[in-house]
């Protein structure tokens, strides 16, 4: 099977569903996104496969997401995607994608969801 990761390797989660894919026998495409961001229709697309919002990708931790304000009920959908690309560190990771679907994987055993 093919995966795709969004993948931050600082991150243990990421690391971890990167393992769970590469033991699983994934055939598996690394996509490291704070060197290489996914574009506005891409992450639009990811989202919308997995079912989610992209309020719910975002990472509301990140100081940056209060700084801009993204926390507040009124942002939409256009400001967080825009604000992710301008600032990937934005993105909850990770993401993967495989033919069965796409899953934020938080935690990481939701990409069994998907093999």
């Amino acid at each position: 099977m093919k995966a795709r990761i969004y993948h931050n390797p600082m991150c243990g989660t990421s690391r971890k569903t990167l393992d769970i894919l590469k033991e699983a026998g994934c055939d598996v495409s690394v996509q490291e996104y704070l060197k290489d961001t996914p574009s506005r229709d891409e992450l639009k697309r990811l989202y919308e496969r997995a079912g989610i919002s992209p309020r719910e990708g975002l990472r509301a931790k990140e100081p940056l997401a209060d700084e801009l304000g993204l926390r507040r009920p009124d942002v939409s959908d256009d400001e967080v995607l825009d604000a992710m690309v301008a600032h990937p560190i934005l993105i909850e990771r990770p993401i993967v994608e495989t033919d069965k679907g796409v899953r934020l994987c938080r935690p990481q055993e939701k990409v069994r969801e998907i093999l």
